[in-house]
């Protein structure tokens, strides 16, 4: 298990991603002033926002059934928390897109070679403090270490097994 999104578990037997990106962000509006340089103010945290991509081969990995559960949560416009495969939650995020380009067809039309990109935006205002988030990641390690990874991988490969 690499990840989850709600009740999707991303794994290769779902949706593998083979990049994320993470962008964050904190907003400085400035006022301009006569005869001298803009004075700016720090208004806080901007959005959060995880691209993750890469390519399905659904002979080998996952495939339109996957994705077209995530186009599902998406359509929803449902929050749904992000957790990553070593525990550590990330906070809850909204599907803002999904693209795919299929290429590579067999001679039905079905694609072999399926490339996706996921956006998330984060819309929740958890206390992310730095004493927060490193226990988190601690926790996180610690589960880790006594093989709790483990046994969340066999859970979601249980559930991915439904997908």
């Amino acid at each position: 298990m690499m990840m989850t999104l709600g009740w999707f578990v991303f794994m290769r037997s779902t949706v593998a991603p083979q990049s994320q990106q993470d962008e964050k962000s904190w907003r400085h509006p400035g006022n301009n002033r006569v005869g001298s340089r803009p004075s700016y103010q720090y208004l806080g945290p901007d959005d959060e926002l995880s691209t993750l991509s890469g390519v399905l081969y659904p002979e080998l990995t996952g495939g339109p059934v996957s994705l077209d559960m995530l186009n599902r949560m998406g359509d929803r416009g449902q929050a749904f928390p992000l957790i990553q495969g070593d525990g550590v939650m990330r906070g809850s995020f909204v599907i803002e897109g999904i693209s795919t380009t299929r290429s590579e067809f067999f001679q039905d039309g079905s694609a072999r070679k399926i490339e996706f990109s996921i956006k998330l935006k984060r819309v929740d205002d958890n206390d992310s403090s730095l004493g927060n988030t490193l226990l988190g990641r601690t926790a996180g390690n610690l589960l880790g270490r006594l093989g709790v990874g483990k046994l969340l991988n066999t859970v979601g490969g249980k559930l991915g097994g439904l997908l």
